[in-house]
């Protein structure tokens, strides 16, 4: 099955350079996006959500309770299917945490592109960017697609608990899955702070010196043509490792193709990397990192529109490719 896979993820990445270039063109000038604008209004609606319930979205709380079913319901009114799955968090009584899921309607479902996102924060604050960017990131492009796009393969979209809590909630969702289930899921993408103020543009997948940093078999190819896309759309990415701390982690274990997108954390920007983005060098790329501070105003709205097309793109170019060679 992972021969398949992998098989069609470098038929993607070939088609993929007939119809956008080589990822070593000029990037080009930033320029308005309404996706971003679109994902902005998600956040900001998050913002207000997490605010009117305690100022968190912690897992547990009343604001990640609140999150979970907004973002269900923006996804059902965008016409996917979606449900609510419990999973058991770590040192925590009980079965009732949630996550979200959502697929489209059409498509194989044999055959799945996945993408998912962190919906809760730490305690401290409510998690703006860490990883309410994410989330309104996924939100947005849920709507642009609708929940029957044209396209033979089946997307579905992950919104995780318990991220800041052991990776729970994801850990826990392929942890549940059976064989089958897994074999279906082609590949996975992880969105994980996509909006840092004084950021940069990741990509992992495919690079470092053991599994653990580069991903199974395939991820390579995800990573290529994230990279593609977010160079079309100006932004200059960078090759980065896994690290296994965010919840593409659970599906690296599982030898199932993974790439991950962000824009940086508690790390300082370097002197290379301000000259390359724009920024300070030697600053954090987000200094409200896991603090009350990673509010609205603490996002680049730039960086939120270019991850959103390049998501957006790449999950439509990994769908419509062929399901054989």
């Amino acid at each position: 099955m992972r021969g398949t896979t992998i098989g069609r993820l470098v038929s993607a990445v070939l088609a993929a350079g007939l119809l956008a270039g080589c990822s070593s063109a000029a990037p080009v000038a930033a320029a308005p996006s309404p996706a971003g604008d679109g994902a902005y209004a998600h956040l900001t609606e998050l913002q207000r959500i997490t605010d009117a319930a305690g100022g968190t979205r912690h897992t547990p709380s009343p604001g990640y309770d609140a999150a979970v079913d907004h973002v269900a319901a923006v996804l059902r009114a965008a016409g996917w299917d979606v449900s609510t799955p419990t999973y058991q968090a770590e040192g925590q009584s009980g079965s009732g945490f949630r996550n979200v899921v959502a697929q489209t309607r059409g498509g194989d479902p044999a055959h799945v592109v996945m993408a998912g996102a962190h919906l809760d924060s730490v305690p401290e604050g409510p998690g703006i960017n860490d990883n309410g960017s994410g989330v309104a990131s996924l939100l947005q492009i849920a709507q642009q697609l609708g929940g029957s796009p044209d396209l033979p393969d089946t997307i579905r979209l992950a919104f995780w608990g318990s991220e800041e809590d052991e990776l729970d909630g994801s850990a826990g969702y392929v942890r549940g899955l059976d064989q089958a289930d897994r074999e279906a899921i082609e590949l996975y993408v992880n969105l994980d702070m996509v909006a840092s103020p004084n950021g940069g543009y990741f990509v992992q997948g495919g690079t470092g010196e053991d599994r653990d940093e580069t991903g199974p078999a395939g991820s390579a190819e995800v990573a290529q043509v994230l990279t593609d896309e977010l160079t079309r759309v100006g932004a200059a990415p960078e090759s980065d490792v896994f690290y296994g701390d965010s919840d593409y982690d659970a599906f690296v274990t599982a030898g199932i193709p993974s790439g991950g997108l962000h824009a940086g954390d508690e790390d300082d920007k370097s002197a290379a990397e301000a000259q390359k983005w724009g920024g300070q060098a030697r600053e954090e790329y987000d200094p409200c990192y896991h603090q009350a501070c990673d509010r609205i105003d603490n996002i680049d709205r730039t960086a939120l529109g270019r991850f959103t097309d390049a998501v957006d793109a790449s999950l439509r170019r990994f769908a419509a490719s062929p399901t054989s060679l």
